[in-house]
This record gives C-alpha cells, sequence and structure tokens, in this order.
C-alpha cells in the first residue's frame, strides 16, 4: 500500500476507529499524525490502536443481500492500486464485473454438464478474467439496480439463474443445448442488473468528459492485469510452486503461488509498509470473527464467546450478536503453526468466506499487530465506519488467499517463486 503519509482520514486520540472514514483518499494529515494517534475497535471499547501503515483506498461501499464481495474487495483493491499509480481517485462498476462474471460461470457450469459450482460466489481472479475479456466502467455508468430497489439483492435473480441452468443441464431438446440458451439466460442477467450492447466496444459513455468504451477505460486506467498475482500458504502442494485452490467458487479455475506461511507474512507486511494494499480472502465464520465489534481475533479460550443469532447468508451485516471480554480488551490468542492452518483448510473449517481489501496495518496496546481491513458490508453496521482489524494470529490462521501487485512481493520471496 502506497502514499502512507498523503491520505489518510485525520484521527483523534483515542478516538473510535476515526482512522477508517468512509472515503480514505480525499483527506490528507501528515505523517507523524497518521502514525502516532491511538484509535479503538468501538465506542466502549478497550483496544488501543498505532497505526503503523496505511494506504489509500475509495470509500466503503455496501454489496447488500448478494454473494458479490469478491468484486466488490477486488474493486476496491484496483481502486487503489490507480490511487497508487497517480490515476486519481476513480469508483469502479462491481455489478458491470458480476454481469459478465455470471455469462462466464454458466458457459462453465454447463461444459461440466452441471458437475460443477454454480453461484453467486466467486474469486479474485474473475476480475482480471472480465477485464481482459469485457473491460470495466466507471460506477456511475453501470450500478446494476434494475429492480426497483435501492440496495443490492439477488436473492430472486440468483433463484431464477440456477433453475434455469438445472434444465439446461437435462437438455430437454432433442438432447442438446440450442443456441438460444444464452441469450434466454442473459435476458435474465440483464433484466436485474442491466442491459450492455453484445460487443462491449459499442457500449459508448462519457466520463469526465471523454467518451470510452469498457475496453478504452480499461486502458486509460493502465492495469496490467498479467502484473496481478493469487498467494497462499498450505502443504497439500509443493511451496514456490503454483496449484489451483481446490474451492467451489474458483471455477475460472486459475493457480495460486505456494508459499510457506512465514513468508506469507511477510509479504503481507511488507506489502503494506511499501505502499502496496492488496484484496484478502479468508474464512468470517469463526467466533472470534466480530464485525460489529471491529475485530477478528484467535482467543486460546474460544468458548468464552457467546453467540446469539446468526449470520446471514452472505454475512453482509454486522451479523449475530457475540459476546465477551476479548472483543472489549486484549486477550491472549493462539499461536498459530503452518500444521494448525492446514488442518482447518483439509477438515474445512477454514473455507473461502468473503474477500476483502487490506489497506494498512495496527499495533495494540499489547504489542499484537492487525490487518486494517475494508469491507463491503456498508458503513453502518459498526463503529470503525466498515472497517474491522484482523489480528495476525487470525491473519495466519484463516487466510485463504490474497491477490497483489507482483511489485509488492519483496524481492527474495519473488525470485523463489519465479516471478519476474
Amino acid at each position: 500500500m502506497k502514499n502512507l503519509a498523503l491520505t489518510l482520514v485525520a484521527f483523534f486520540a483515542i478516538g473510535i476507529c476515526q482512522a477508517q472514514d468512509k472515503d480514505k483518499s480525499n483527506v490528507t494529515v501528515p505523517t507523524e499524525k497518521a502514525v502516532n494517534d491511538t484509535i479503538k475497535n468501538k465506542k466502549d471499547g478497550h483496544y488501543y490502536f498505532d497505526v503503523l501503515a496505511d494506504n489509500e483506498a475509495t470509500g466503503v461501499k455496501s454489496q447488500g443481500r448478494t454473494g458479490t464481495c469478491w468484486s466488490f474487495s477486488s474493486l476496491s483493491f484496483f481502486e487503489s492500486e490507480i490511487l497508487r499509480t497517480g490515476k486519481g481517485k476513480v469508483e469502479l462498476a462491481p455489478m458491470y464485473i458480476v454481469r459478465n462474471a455470471y455469462l462466464g460461470k454458466a458457459e462453465n457450469y454447463l461444459r461440466m454438464y452441471g458437475k460443477f459450482n454454480f453461484g453467486a460466489g466467486g474469486a479474485f481472479h474473475d476480475i482480471p478474467w472480465v477485464i481482459e475479456r469485457y473491460g470495466i466502467v466507471p460506477m456511475g455508468t453501470y450500478k446494476g439496480l434494475e429492480y426497483g430497489e435501492e440496495k443490492h439483492n439477488h436473492s430472486e435473480m440468483d433463484g431464477m439463474l440456477t433453475a434455469m441452468l438445472k434444465v439446461l443441464t437435462k437438455k430437454p431438446q432433442k438432447g442438446k443445448l440450442t443456441p438460444n440458451w444464452k441469450k434466454a439466460y442473459m435476458g435474465v442477467v440483464d433484466a436485474y442488473l442491466g442491459d450492455i450492447p453484445e460487443n462491449v466496444e459499442d457500449f459508448k459513455f462519457k466520463h469526465e468528459g471523454k467518451e470510452y468504451n469498457p475496453k478504452s477505460y480499461a486502458k486509460h486506467l493502465g492495469l496490467d492485469m498479467s502484473n496481478y498475482v493469487s498467494l497462499t500458504s498450505y502443504t497439500h502442494h509443493p511451496f514456490y510452486s503454483t496449484f489451483v485452490i481446490e474451492v467451489p467458487d474458483n471455477w475460472v479455475m486459475k493457480s495460486s503461488y505456494n508459499l510457506p506461511l512465514d513468508e506469507f507474512m511477510t509479504v503481507m507486511e511488507e506489502s503494506i509498509k511499501n505502499g502496496y494494499t492488496f484484496a484478502w480472502g479468508a474464512d468470517v465464520s469463526e467466533k472470534g470473527f466480530s464485525f460489529k465489534n471491529g475485530l477478528a481475533i484467535v482467543p486460546e479460550d474460544e468458548e468464552t464467546i457467546k453467540v446469539k443469532g446468526k449470520d446471514n447468508k452472505h454475512f453482509s451485516d454486522s451479523g449475530a450478536e457475540k459476546v465477551a471480554d476479548c472483543f472489549d480488551e486484549p486477550v491472549k490468542e493462539l499461536e498459530i503453526t503452518q500444521e494448525m492452518r492446514q488442518i482447518g483448510y483439509d477438515n474445512q473449517t477454514t473455507t473461502d468466506d468473503h474477500g476483502m481489501h487490506v489497506t494498512g496495518i495496527a499495533k495494540d496496546q499489547k504489542g499484537t499487530k492487525y490487518l486494517i481491513v475494508k469491507n463491503s458490508w456498508g458503513f453502518e453496521h459498526n463503529d470503525c465506519d466498515g472497517y474491522f482489524y484482523a489480528s495476525f494470529p487470525y491473519v495466519k490462521y484463516k487466510t485463504m488467499n490474497i491477490l497483489i501487485h507482483k511489485d509488492g512481493i519483496p524481492d527474495n520471496i519473488k525470485k523463489k517463486l519465479g516471478i519476474k
């Protein structure tokens, strides 16, 4: 993450998460204020954080009642990349990505005779896949709200699309698929999200006085998708090799570079310090994850956490009520090993729940470090304006993968991976 001193929110001493404004790209504060001010996880909390490094980001958005965190988080990351490279502040259209990914998902599902995953979920790889084929547009050009609601809700659309594909896998029309299925399927998608020309180069729009199409706009932004790589850390494949992470939402079947856990953590920490943000995929179903309390932690005694109620399907609000002293002040956390991390993946207690965007690093009063995480659940569900703090033990334990610019990786690690 870049420009530590340039664009941060104006913190005030012992404030309530004021480090994470709804938009961090339009306020400039001195370096000494950004680094030395102390913030809290919630109004009545006793976690006191010093910000060690933070980087530019656009405003917090809400994915609403959808499973599209992968699009919101990835585009938030790319918006920070655009800021980092001096192209200015832009807000990109998550639903444009979603719209075009739905076609790819359907094609893949049918090519696999319905024996593959189809759903609202996705992976960070989906965004480069879409941008390379269909370009990208500003959010104001394609809002994806064609169904009379102000907030995103795909319950009806997802149900209809799933039902259509189940019928198509049976090939009821003389044992084959007709060429009309795509038109019918995309007719449903476009009815909810918005129609675009079949040839995206015919999709003309104006932005800041200039005319673009999705591909020319992507070129204007200057993002080279080949510069972005996915990293992970698991022992069921050799370290310093690549493999396809075996999770249902990885429908594009793209590979990730595999690192030992200590080097994986080094990449995350050093990239932040050197001005590079990254998209972060992690399990958020743990008892120690509490968006409402602004924390993701791994207490030694997790049984002390009382859970009242349930999270919604896509976790896209403050979630279940969780009560414990560990959310009020720092407690001792588990020491996470590579083996523990692998067990979580193998027994499927670590899953690819959620995609987020990491913009900085903080440290609490006991010296534990945390990632500063931008979420896509709006800014009204906690006291951190839509951000939260994930402890390094939690990150070690529950990170699935990250998407990062290859230049954010330390040179010695990049060399081991064979990345040039």
